[in-house]
């Protein structure tokens, strides 16, 4: 199993060599990763969309208590059991990213990102493949930046699901 962890994880951070050259993918990459740090991104969403329709208020109080419960569960239960080191960075880094201090896996920003993801697309269906695409851009970002290996985002991006449809199932609205 280890090795199969290895040869994904190798194979994501091969897949971002090429684009690791790029002054554009770079500049998206930091961006993504710096607006998603403390889930402020998907915070602001909420709160714009509560702003802009009132009727979604409730859809993004939801969100902002499912934000926080993920957070807790990720940052702060299964981060300290897995333990896991974070990949090397780079020397030559065009951007500064901020380099949290706890275990790589699983990704927090995959996984804020996949809660996000699943409530705005059930509190606005019409916007979800712009939902999607954020939390995709967020999640990779972090492959892209070396804050994370392939395999913390995938498990990042299933545990933030699954939370973000659990929170749909018990808080219904």
């Amino acid at each position: 199993m280890r090795e199969l962890i290895q040869k994904f994880d190798l194979a994501a951070d091969d897949a971002f060599k090429q684009l690791r050259t790029k002054p554009l993918a770079d500049k998206v990459a930091y961006l993504a990763s710096e607006a998603a740090d403390y889930s402020m991104l998907w915070h602001a969403i909420g709160i714009t969309s509560a702003l802009v329709a009132p009727r979604l208020f409730p859809k993004s109080v939801r969100l902002a208590i499912t934000l926080g419960v993920e957070s807790a569960l990720v940052n702060g239960v299964m981060k300290q059991l897995a333990n896991r080191e974070r990949p090397e960075l780079l020397q030559d880094r065009l951007h500064e990213v901020r380099r949290p201090k706890t275990s790589s896996f699983p990704s927090g920003h995959a996984s804020s990102a996949a809660v996000m993801a699943v409530l705005m697309s059930d509190a606005v269906p019409k916007l979800k493949p712009v939902w999607m695409l954020l939390a995709g851009v967020v999640g990779v970002s972090r492959i892209h930046n070396r804050m994370h290996y392939g395999t913390d985002v995938a498990a990042g991006a299933v545990i933030g699901s699954m939370i973000g449809l659990l929170s749909k199932r018990i808080w219904k609205i």
